[in-house]
C-alpha cells in the first residue's frame, strides 16, 4: 500500500506511532508532532476496500509477529477502529 521507496520510512512511522499510542516513548510526537491521522492521510483515497486491505495486511503482520495474546487483543480492535475512521472516500 506504500510506495516501494518509502516502505522503510512507513514502517518506522507506524512503529513509532504505535509505541507512542500504547504508552511508550514519545519519539513519534518529537519527530512528527501530533498524529492528526485524518489530516495526514487526506491526500490518499481511502475507501472501504483500502480499509479492508490495510486490515488484511495488519492481520497478516500480527500473525507473523506472534505477539502475546494480550498485545494482539489490544491491537486488533484499535486497528479496526482507526482504519474505519480513516475512510475518506465513498464507494
Amino acid at each position: 500500500m506504500y510506495p516501494a521507496d518509502d516502505l522503510e520510512g512507513a514502517e518506522e512511522r507506524l512503529r513509532d506511532f504505535l509505541v507512542f499510542r500504547f504508552g511508550g516513548p514519545t519519539r513519534y510526537i518529537e519527530q512528527r508532532g501530533h498524529p492528526r491521522l485524518r489530516m495526514r492521510h487526506a491526500p490518499f483515497a481511502i475507501d472501504q476496500a483500502a480499509r479492508d486491505r490495510w486490515i488484511e495486511l495488519m492481520t497478516a503482520a500480527l500473525d507473523e509477529s506472534a505477539l502475546p495474546a494480550a498485545a494482539r487483543a489490544a491491537l486488533e480492535p484499535f486497528f479496526a477502529q482507526v482504519a474505519t475512521f480513516m475512510i475518506n472516500r465513498g464507494e
